[in-house]
């Protein structure tokens, strides 16, 4: 693991611990990889409490709760099933935080969606946020550029508001 994803990984433990909040993930495009990234650090314990890895739409159906036509409108690769996905995990689990990702990884676009289009979101009892990314590379490069921008967005959105 590069050391920028480490040290991300360590803002999000040391966030987390200190403040006490807990932490639930909806991955789609990235098939776990965030959930792996945050419990190689240990004492994730004290703040992780669970994933999905919702990668069909009838995944996101029935695990999460989705509208499905919602994701017919807007498509599996979107802001909107991204938002709906981190709403829908933290009110299942009913933690402090949530964090969603959603993403066309490739080789070939998907929903007329370019390869390396991926949305985040992050959930909370204040708001939710989310953010459009697009990446570049091959499919590994894409996930792990996806993941690990996924948890710099949730750092930055929880540094903001704890």
């Amino acid at each position: 693991m590069e050391s920028s994803c480490i040290d991300t990984v360590e803002r999000i433990h040391k966030r987390f611990k200190a403040s006490w909040i807990r932490l639930c993930v909806a991955e789609s495009c990235t098939g776990g990889l965030i959930s792996h990234l945050i419990t190689n650090l240990p004492g994730a314990s004290l703040f992780f409490d669970s994933s999905v890895v919702s990668y069909s739409n009838e995944s996101k159906i029935k695990f999460l709760g989705l509208k499905r036509s919602l994701i017919r409108k807007h498509g599996a690769v979107s802001e909107e099933v991204a938002r709906a996905m981190a709403v829908a995990m933290r009110e299942k689990r009913g933690t402090d935080f949530s964090l969603a990702i959603t993403g066309n990884l490739g080789p070939d676009p998907m929903e007329d969606k370019k390869v390396g289009l991926v949305y985040m979101a992050v959930d909370f009892e204040k708001e939710t946020v989310s953010r459009g990314m697009i990446f570049e590379g091959e499919r590994e490069e894409i996930k792990l550029q996806a993941a690990v921008a996924s948890l710099r967005f949730l750092a930055e959105v929880v540094e903001t508001w704890t």
